[in-house]
Formats: C-alpha cells, structure tokens, sequence
C-alpha cells in the first residue's frame, strides 16, 4: 500500500493496530507517523515499532493519508479542534473510541470530511483482532479497498450499519477482557488440581483458542459443538451443568448489558 498513516494517541489499542499492520508488512515503518503527549510515550514507541514519532499532533495530521484517532472519546472535541486545520483535504479519518459518531464527527469536521467508525480489539497485536465498521457517504469504492485492507492487516473486518455500533463493544470490542478472565479462572482450576501454573495457563489457552477456531472454521453452531463434548452421564456435562447452575449465560449476558449501555452513554 502508497498511503502515509498517522495514530495520534499511542494507547494499547493504538499500539495493538500499530502492531498489527506494521507485523502484516502492509507497510513499512517510513509510512507510519505517531503523536503522544509525554516525552517517554514518544520514545517507547519510537524503540518498540521503528516509527517516527513526535508531541505535535499537527504534524501527524498533515502526514497522514489516513488517520487514527486514538484518544479518549472525551478528548476527541479538543483534539479535532486542533488538527482539523491540518488533515490532507481527502485524508480519511478512523476513530477507535465507543459512543463517537458519524454525524458528530461531520459537525466537527466537515460534512465532506471522510470518516470511517470502527471498534477494534487488542488481539489485533497479534493479528487476529476483530474489527467492526461503517463509513459516511463520502468514502468512496476505492477508499472502501484501502480501509478494509487496513483493518484486516491485523485480523479480521466487518463492515455493519452504524445503528449496531453501540452493541459491536460488548461482543467484540471488550470480551477480550471477559476470556482473558476465564482462561485465569481455568487455570486457578487447574492448579487447585495441582498443574503447574505456566503449563495451566498454556492449557486454558490453547483449549480456548482451539475451540473458538473450531466455531470459525467448522461453521457448525456452537451449542451443537458443546453437545458432542458432553458424553451422556460424562464428567462434561456435569461440568456445563455446574455452570448453568451458576448462571454463567447470564452473567455473560448481563456483562454485555453494562458495557453497552456505557459505550452508548459514552457518546452523549
């Protein structure tokens, strides 16, 4: 790919994409820019990913054909204020934040401003993030190619309509942290039963890694998957058993209630 792309803010999502695209070698360091507000911010991501890096979130702007916005999205109104005077006039412009809109963005900006929403993950570090998207109208076919490209550098993409992004947090965005919570709690099972702990973690999560690409891969529905685990009278039922007992659906469920309503509320 041709194109310049600019992060200002350097957060670990910024950093995860960061990561991402510059491990997919879609494109070399030279062609990436990033902005931070502390000195030692600069020089940890200048040394971790070989890209230049300043405070001057101007510069970043005026560099990049395409821009993340990675800051906090109550930060987004000052920092938009900022730069907006310095963005390339067809520079397509990514937020990352939960709650921040389109239209929002339009009003800042300009209602010709190229703008595309997305909700990332931190597995994009390792190239396997899921990314949800929409675009305003003014993106056109070919930045649609070069937007996709990007996102799926480091993972996988799926463009939605803008009325399901509030929800795209709870299941994607944020369930990273609930996994990363059952791996952990796997793997305290395991050492009660006297594993190691470096082979129980190594355990939880392969088993968890293997399971979610069994539901990528096979197509088959994952309740369908759970059912030929669980032998009739075997040691797994009793187990999903003890789970639902617990109400571990619901707890999930009512997890993603919360992180919802907050991602929504955090645009207002």
């Amino acid at each position: 790919m041709d194109k310049t792309i600019g992060f200002i803010g350097c957060g670990n999502m910024a950093r995860a994409i960061m990561g991402g695209i510059l491990k997919s070698g879609l494109v070399d360091g030279q062609s990436v820019r990033a902005s931070a507000r502390t000195e030692a911010t600069v020089a940890e991501v200048e040394e971790q990913f070989g890209v230049k890096t300043t405070k001057d979130n101007q510069s970043v702007a005026a560099f990049s054909d395409i821009v993340f916005l990675a800051v906090k999205p109550d930060q987004y109104r000052e920092l938009i204020e900022e730069i907006k005077g310095s963005l390339k006039e067809d520079a397509i412009i990514i937020t990352i934040a939960a709650g921040i809109t389109i239209k929002w963005m339009e009003e800042q900006i300009s209602p010709e401003a190229k703008i595309v929403r997305t909700m990332p993950n931190t597995p994009s570090l390792v190239g396997e993030g899921m990314t949800a998207y929409c675009v305003n109208e003014v993106v056109t076919d070919a930045d649609l190619e070069d937007v996709q490209a990007i996102l799926d550098s480091f993972g996988k993409a799926e463009r939605v309509d803008e009325s399901l992004m509030d929800a795209i947090p709870a299941v994607s965005g944020s369930s990273p942290a609930y996994v990363f919570m059952f791996i952990e709690a796997l793997a305290d099972g395991a050492v009660l039963q006297g594993i190691p702990r470096k082979q129980a973690y190594q355990l939880a999560a392969q088993a968890v890694l293997g399971a979610a690409k069994m539901v990528l891969e096979t197509g088959t529905h994952p309740g369908e998957l759970k059912d030929a685990v669980c032998s009739p009278g075997g040691a797994t039922i009793e187990a999903v058993a003890a789970l639902e007992k617990h109400q571990f659906k619901g707890a999930v469920l009512s997890a993603m209630e919360a992180c919802g309503r907050k991602s929504k509320s955090l645009g207002e």
